[in-house]
């Protein structure tokens, strides 16, 4: 009888199939494959059919397709009578995909100091590569010009594909959240994935969902929309001028 096995995907095929991400071990849970590269390419195929890439920098590339899937149904995440308080202030500004290189650069530096981070050089510019392809975008919250939280993923189909989220402040990382769902509801997608379960995401809505129902869900949502491109809101988020004129400068 055969065991589980690993797949190696080859680093000079990047438009090679993956396999069927049922396939992927129990323990660790999700692992399905190692090797190939980051390609855009490659991880379009990969998030085409809910796997992503997850690696310390110094490692071989490592694939998952963990079981149970943490998502948010995007009409479903939670705001707490404190977090409406804070957005109902209006007090800062909400923007997409004006400063995405700024947002991974920030997830990668934040995570580096208190834990060591899986985003080395070559995730940054491969998801870089992404978003200037149209594919992977950011949402920044700023306060008085400074950008104080934010978080970034990949758009395919009918499933944003969350990778990374940080605050400077107090509920930011929260405000990005709350603001993506309700842009991502307007346009009719219908998960937010957060790959992995966490006390935060949970307290924010967050569900585990089977990996095969997940999935079913990504393919059955790979016709629903082209989303390549830069983003803008156009749900009245707050974005006052007075916040956010020139922000990087």
């Amino acid at each position: 009888m055969n065991g589980p096995r690993l797949y190696w995907l080859d680093p000079n095929v990047p438009d090679g199939a993956f396999p069927d991400p049922a396939l992927a071990l129990d323990e660790p849970n999700g692992l399905l494959a190692v090797g190939g590269d980051l390609s855009a390419t490659r991880l379009i195929n990969a998030y085409d059919i809910g796997v992503f890439p997850w690696y310390n920098p110094d490692e071989t590339i490592l694939w998952w397709s963990p079981d149970p899937r943490t998502v948010f149904h995007v009409n479903d995440v939670h705001v707490s009578r404190r977090l409406r308080r804070t957005i109902n202030k209006g007090d800062y500004a909400v923007t997409l995909d004006l400063a995405f290189e700024q947002v991974i650069r920030t997830c990668a530096a934040l995570r580096e100091d208190a834990e060591g981070t899986w985003l080395g050089p070559e995730m940054r510019a491969a998801y870089t590569e992404l978003h200037h392809q149209g594919h992977a975008h950011a949402i920044e919250v700023w306060k008085d010009k400074e950008l104080v939280g934010g978080l970034y993923g990949v758009a395919r189909g009918n499933v944003f594909f969350g990778e990374s989220m940080f605050s400077t402040v107090p509920d930011a990382s929260k405000i990005a959240l709350v603001w993506l769902a309700r842009q991502l509801a307007a346009w009719g997608y219908e998960l937010l994935d957060g790959q992995v379960g966490s006390p935060h995401l949970y307290r924010m809505g967050a569900i585990d969902m089977p990996r095969a129902e997940f999935l079913a869900t990504v393919r059955r949502g790979q016709t629903s929309r082209d989303s390549k491109g830069y983003w803008a809101f156009d749900i009245d988020a707050p974005q006052h001028a007075r916040h956010i004129a020139d922000p990087l400068n």
